[in-house]
């Protein structure tokens, strides 16, 4: 098997790539929310094949179906993401739009880092950033957010 090159992987993760932060209600934590953030590639099933390449590359992650016909790579380990995909990126730059969203994701993985995911108001801000990532405003973090601006 062909060794993939950095930067075919950077610009294959420009087209076919998503930094993604999610935020959840979860009673067992501190504040009631978690924070999850995740990288992902989806491909139809005909192309699973180089999510096993990129798993390989990367040295981590899962290939799991996603919907329907089409699978997943996705990498959630908070260390893995610190780690590794954040300098990967960092050394190998996006040139699309997903730059801009990468830059957000680091930005809410250095956060996570220093511990403020565990806080309300750290969570305040990572909704803030999380939502001018991606498409925009997403409807349960901002009901999230007006939770906890009521709450303190």
């Amino acid at each position: 098997m062909k060794s993939l090159e950095p930067a075919w992987v950077s610009g294959f993760v420009d087209g076919e790539g998503t930094f993604y932060v999610g935020i959840y209600r979860n009673p067992t934590m501190k504040t009631g929310y978690q924070v999850l953030p995740e990288f992902r590639i989806v491909q139809h099933k005909d192309d699973i094949q180089i999510l096993y390449k990129l798993k390989s590359f990367f040295g981590c992650g899962s290939v799991r179906k996603n919907h329907d016909d089409r699978y997943e790579l996705r990498i959630r380990k908070f260390e893995t993401l610190y780690q590794k995909i954040v300098p990967f990126f960092e050394r190998n730059q996006l040139q699309t739009k997903k730059k801009h969203d990468f830059i957000k994701f680091k930005e809410i993985i250095h956060l996570m880092e220093k511990g403020k995911h565990l806080e309300v108001e750290g969570i305040k801000e990572i909704i803030k950033i999380s939502n001018l990532m991606n498409r925009g405003l997403k409807h349960k973090a901002l009901e999230i957010l007006k939770e906890l601006n009521a709450s303190g």
